[in-house]
């Protein structure tokens, strides 16, 4: 065992010695940074603004989610699942698009300024694979030149400053998303809450029996640096009991909005439950799906949109009664979209671009980009051929609303989205 840790080492490592203990949640790993003192954070850095991420697994049909019933090939690519214009929430009338019927509640938050959508989001060369396309957007990068997950290295990028940021990501997947893993930065991740309870009493214990060894004095402080180390780690113990506790509470308390019976919403109702807990993080990573929906999908994808409109819509409006909608973006995305036309199942295959969600009342409503051509000239093999590159969403997101240098962490310039957070 190590004697000479100091208690910035402890910080910028994650507290290793805590985090070793395979008994500790995920969750209560990082505690430090999950419910670091916000005085800490770096100089210039919005600590108030939070990104919630909303991962729609399994390719999100995004021809029956913005639906361009103003162009003839979407009926006659999709004579059984195409859905009728007279029952779409209209969009833009003039260029005919409008929302799925059962996403009434997404229509009404955009008509009340919350939410936005980008058409045609994809990047190039695209992969119809689950995983290498996953990948790719999880890594925000088409090629090999990022180790790291997109939201690690802006994590990391915060991470680096002097005093250490405290604050990362938190997420409700069972397995940490590659997303939200870093160099310097690990997501936590809260998959069954029942299991947020503090059993590491034994890691001070451990310390303290390898007090003896060779004490070494700290700027003529006769104090050995493991005498230290053990009062920061009791400390540190004691953090991680109250922050879970709190957590524990915070999780039993009623929402103070009815929110609809599904997964996503009892995730997003957590997401609260932790702000209102006092936690300092920066990123929520939820999920939502499956949408790989091969046959028999037009019922069961208008569940999955219904649930994802209406369990967003109670999110902002707890927000709203916390007095906290103001913090907060949701963004929602998909690995890829469908082919354009259906399958001899009733569904759909694996395909290209979909549209990409923004939620909050500082994202300027509406629609953004343009919807794909679906004429034979204009397809890639029966695909859609995406207008705007899956990256630029990434750097709206953080130059706009993260105040974090996109170029920093993308490795490269990508235009943000015009106008989606002008002056924010």
């Amino acid at each position: 065992m190590r004697t000479g840790y100091t208690r910035r080492e402890f910080l910028q490592q994650g507290l290793v010695m805590v985090s070793a203990a395979t008994s500790v949640p995920a969750f209560l790993q990082h505690t430090a940074f999950a419910a670091g003192d916000p005085s800490h954070d770096v100089a210039g850095v919005p600590n108030e603004r939070i990104l919630v991420v909303v991962q729609l697994s399994g390719g999100n049909d995004g021809l029956n989610t913005v639906v361009p019933f103003g162009m003839d090939g979407y009926y006659t690519a999709r004579p059984k699942l195409a859905v009728a214009a007279d029952k779409t929430h209209i969009l833009d009338d003039d260029r005919g698009i409008g929302l799925h019927p059962w996403m009434r509640a997404l229509h009404e938050m955009i008509g009340e300024g919350q939410a936005a959508i980008v058409q045609g989001v994809g990047y190039p060369n695209p992969n119809r694979s689950h995983s290498v396309s996953m990948n790719v957007w999880h890594r925000g990068d088409r090629g090999h030149r990022m180790n790291y997950g997109s939201l690690g290295r802006a994590i990391d990028h915060l991470h680096a400053g002097d005093p250490p940021f405290r604050g990362g990501v938190v997420s409700q997947t069972m397995y940490p998303p590659r997303a939200a893993i870093g160099r310097l930065s690990q997501p936590m991740t809260i998959h069954d809450p029942q299991r947020l309870t503090w059993n590491a009493e034994h890691l001070a214990e451990d310390l303290a029996r390898h007090s003896h060894r060779d004490p070494v004095e700290n700027e003529g402080d006769a104090t050995s640096y493991v005498q230290q180390q053990l009062r920061f780690i009791r400390r540190t113990q004691m953090d991680a009991r109250l922050t879970s506790d709190k957590l524990v509470d915070a999780l039993a308390d009623e929402p103070l909005v009815t929110y609809p019976k599904n997964r996503l919403a009892q995730q997003l109702q957590r997401v609260t439950a932790m702000m209102r807990a006092g936690l300092h993080t920066r990123v929520h990573y939820v999920y939502h799906g499956s949408f790989d929906l091969h046959s028999q999908q037009a019922h069961a994808h208008a569940v999955l949109l219904n649930e994802f409109a209406e369990s967003l819509r109670a999110f902002y409006r707890e927000l709203k009664a916390m007095g906290e909608d103001q913090r907060v973006v949701t963004m929602a995305f998909t690995e890829f979209g469908r082919r354009v036309e259906e399958n001899a199942s009733g569904g759909t295959d694996h395909g290209t671009a979909s549209p990409v969600f923004l939620f909050g009342p500082l994202a300027t409503p509406g629609l953004y980009g343009v919807h794909p051509a679906l004429t034979d000239d204009a397809l890639d093999d029966g695909d859609l051929v995406h207008g705007m590159d899956f990256r630029s969403i990434y750097a709206t997101v953080l130059d706009d609303w993260m105040r974090i240098d996109s170029r920093s962490v993308l490795g490269g310039d990508f235009r943000p989205v015009s106008g989606i957070f002008v002056d924010k």
